[in-house]
């Protein structure tokens, strides 16, 4: 018996296997190893839990990383953007930083959080 042979009608090659069985040559692409970030992170997980349909069609055809890069530098963009604007609002500027800082960091903590809440309801968990 052949090592391995190749299917015409169905396009597949497969490998003799010490059992006697023929298996398929499947191979997933390569995707390179990159740190995907926070919020990358948090959107693999939820995709994982509860839409894992969606998951495993990005995890097989090798696009699951550029997925979680482009939610996490979106995110974090959008995050930065929110807390940059409400402290404007607020007049939470240099001034009170040199005034008052721990009033400055409570709100830009809190400013950062009311961020964070937002943006992962809106584009993380979808």
């Amino acid at each position: 018996m052949e090592k391995h042979i190749f299917d015409e009608k169905n396009g597949l090659h497969y490998t003799l296997a010490e059992d006697g069985m023929y298996y398929t040559d499947l191979a997933l692409p390569e995707e390179e190893d990159v740190w995907v970030g926070k919020y990358g992170l948090l959107r693999e997980t939820y995709l994982q839990e509860h839409k894992n349909r969606l998951y495993m069609s990005l995890y097989l055809s090798g696009e699951l990383n550029q997925h979680l890069l482009e939610i996490n530098e979106q995110a974090q963009t959008q995050v930065d953007q929110l807390v940059i604007r409400w402290a404007k609002l607020n007049g939470c500027d240099e001034t009170l930083k040199a005034t008052d800082q721990m009033e400055w960091v409570g709100r830009m903590n809190n400013y950062k959080m009311m961020a964070e809440e937002l943006v992962l309801n809106e584009l993380v968990y979808r």
